[in-house]
């Protein structure tokens, strides 16, 4: 019997998430004996998309039997039509999509969307601010890139939950600690940045967290804002061996736990193939708080 190939396209490899994702992915693999190839798109969506469609477009001999695609800005459905039309199998992880319906009513692959909760993702951190900042006060808030479904749900959700007498400060990343540090970095240059009575640096990964903490540790090393190093600093996706073990060793005070999906994916996808009975359209995957929400402490 044929091994299955399964094309895994994710983000980018910088980022400690999109990393996790791979080992799980390749761990998966092993244990369902199917062959994984991953590949990064170097935060670039016009990359991505070549570089699939280079793929799905090749000899019957080289092409995948299936893509898992974690993308850097759209869902990609002209993408995912050429991966259908090939009666190539399409898994969609952490992205609002509204075509797999359409696209697997006429096609014999699997297609379908898994995704972990981004909006609870943002309520659990909003309500860790809540405890961190029990009176009035501000958040640093370093969100994804602004075409992100994944970003937009994490500040939908924790605006949702926030006290109303917790404002934020939003500034702009792209998941990595370069852009953490380099956003917070170019704030902490304004001058407005002294006027605000920040209480919590907030991001929505722990890459950035960790870049945002490195440019504060800088400017504390001249002697100038050293009280914002005192701060809690927060972040999301919680990998074991990283943002868990950051809090551990009390450089952030909490992050929210986001579960691999690769190795849910590779799953599901397999039995699908092989029971040929389409999953769920669409499925989600519960965070959760790290520490537990009623052992954080302000």
């Amino acid at each position: 019997m044929k091994k299955l190939k399964v094309l895994v396209s994710l983000i980018t490899d910088d980022n400690d998430y999109q990393l996790q994702q791979a080992a799980v992915a390749q761990h998966t693999a092993h244990h369902l004996d199917i062959a994984v190839e991953i590949i990064y798109a170097g935060n670039d969506g016009v990359n991505q998309s070549l570089q699939l469609l280079q793929a799905i477009q090749s000899s019957a001999e080289s092409r995948p039997d299936a893509v898992v695609v974690e993308p850097v800005g759209t869902g990609m459905p002209q993408v995912a039509q050429a991966a259908a039309g090939a009666k190539i199998g399409w898994v969609v992880l952490n992205r609002s999509v509204d075509y797999v319906s359409r696209l697997r009513s006429p096609s014999s692959a699997p297609i379908f969307a898994l995704a972990t909760d981004g909006e609870e993702i943002g309520r659990l951190q909003g309500k860790q601010f809540n405890t961190l900042l029990p009176h009035r006060g501000c958040v640093l808030y370093v969100e994804g890139p602004a075409n992100s479904d994944v970003a937009r749900q994490r500040s939908s959700g924790m605006l949702s939950v926030k006290r109303d007498d917790i404002d934020v400060k939003t500034l702009r990343g792209d998941w990595t600690e370069a852009s953490g540090y380099k956003a917070v970095k170019s704030w902490l240059r304004l001058t407005t940045s002294k006027d605000l009575s920040v209480g919590v640096i907030g991001c929505q990964n722990d890459a950035m967290a960790l870049g945002a903490r490195k440019a504060i540790s800088e400017l504390a090393g001249t002697g100038e804002r050293e009280s914002l190093l005192a701060l809690p600093f927060t972040g999301c996706d919680g990998v074991p061996g990283k943002g868990q073990a950051y809090v551990d060793r009390h450089i952030l005070k909490a992050t929210v736990i986001a579960p691999p999906l690769t190795g849910i994916a590779l799953e599901m996808l397999v039995q699908a193939i092989r029971s040929r009975v389409q999953p769920a359209e669409h499925t989600l995957v519960a965070p959760k708080s790290y520490p537990p929400l009623p052992e954080l402490r302000a």
